[in-house]
Order: C-alpha cells, then sequence, then structure tokens
C-alpha cells in the first residue's frame, strides 16, 4: 500500500512557487494553477497527451479545462485536500513538457 501524501506546508508551498514559473494558488488555497496556451489545437492535444501519460506513471491527475489552443490547469490533491508534493511534480513535469527544449517551435506562449 503506497503512503497517503501529506499537505504542503505553508513554508513548503511558498518554495514550490518560487519555482514554479507562471502558476498560482487558487482563491480557497487548495490548488495551484495555470493557462497554458498554444499555437493551435494540435500543440494542446498533443501536449495533454504527453501529460497525460506522465500523469498515469506518477499516478496523480489533474483537473484540466481545454478549448481550441489554450488549457487550463488546476492541481490539487482531492485525497489529502490541498496541496501535496504530487502537485509541484506534475506542475514541474507539465512545464518540462511545454518547453521549447522538450516540445519544439510550437512551445506554448
Amino acid at each position: 500500500m503506497t503512503e497517503r501524501p501529506t499537505l504542503l506546508t505553508e513554508a513548503e508551498r511558498v518554495e514550490a512557487l518560487a519555482r514554479l514559473m507562471g502558476w498560482h494558488v487558487t482563491g480557497d488555497g487548495s490548488a495551484i494553477a495555470k493557462s497554458f496556451v498554444f499555437g493551435t489545437f494540435s500543440e494542446a492535444f498533443g501536449w495533454m497527451t504527453r501529460v497525460a501519460l506522465a500523469a498515469e506513471r506518477q499516478g496523480h491527475h489533474p483537473d484540466w479545462r481545454n478549448s481550441h489552443r489554450t488549457v487550463e490547469v488546476a492541481l490539487s490533491t482531492h485525497d489529502a485536500g490541498g496541496l501535496t508534493r504530487l502537485d509541484i511534480a506534475l506542475a514541474e513535469a507539465m512545464d518540462r513538457l511545454a518547453s521549447p527544449v522538450s516540445y519544439g517551435a510550437g512551445a506554448p506562449r
């Protein structure tokens, strides 16, 4: 059985957000959110597919919404009732997968 993730402390949350570009804490403080804007719908959907595979490997899945070339993401560990290390790890993976180095010329703007 895997250990249940624990909520980040305020200090851990501040440190993590300092490393994550463009992410912000939602109004109720239980999640972090970011909008990714790609050049086309296909680029957005391709990125979502790569993120879905990474999320499955991590066993942690995003709440997200796609509208044309924009993907709005919110990350929270529902079982823990807020932010955990799982959310930070998935945010880092999303950023990495959206970077020009890993994505190519169609990286998000």
